[in-house]
């Protein structure tokens, strides 16, 4: 499975002959430097993902509610999710075509789809205040968030190799 079932060529080749595709493509250390800052972003997204949800499974930071971790972590998260989306884009835009053939790419962008539904809809349930500890929501949130975070991830890394 690939874009090019959903999405016409066309599409891809004009991401890649508008700003800021032309300019990553071009420039010199532009996508190194893009794919770098996304990389790193990736790893603060991942980790404050990755506190929250063992959290949510009841290991470590128990002085700490739920919903006081998330308080602390969410802007991290958030950010963290706003620089990945324009950073992928960006990256996206330079390598579109190719992209557009490639299963990793697909399954990652499925994948990031799920894990931002769970994320800002069970996730959210799962740790506001008043919620109780060790919930089955919590449980569920977080085996769905590790799952899909991590997907995503595995098949960004797989971009470069299949």
């Amino acid at each position: 499975m690939n874009l090019l079932r959903i999405v016409p060529l066309s599409f891809f080749v004009w991401c890649e002959s508008v700003w800021p595709g032309l300019w990553i493509k071009e420039a010199m250390w532009v996508f190194a430097t893009v794919e770098t800052i996304h990389i790193m972003v990736l790893a603060i997204l991942l980790g404050t993902i990755f506190i929250m949800d063992l959290r949510l499974l009841g290991v470590g930071m128990k002085r700490l509610s739920p919903a006081q971790l998330n308080k602390a972590l969410s802007p991290w998260t958030l950010t963290s999710i706003v620089l990945m989306v324009i950073t992928g884009t960006m990256l996206f835009t330079s390598e579109a075509v190719r992209l557009s053939q490639s299963v990793p790419f697909f399954y990652k962008m499925v994948f990031l789809l799920f894990a931002l539904i769970v994320h800002f809809s069970i996730f959210r349930k799962a740790t506001k205040p008043g919620v109780p500890e060790g919930a089955m929501i919590g449980k569920v949130a977080a085996c769905l968030s590790l799952f899909c975070w991590f997907a995503v991830a595995f098949a960004g890394r797989g971009i470069a190799f299949l």
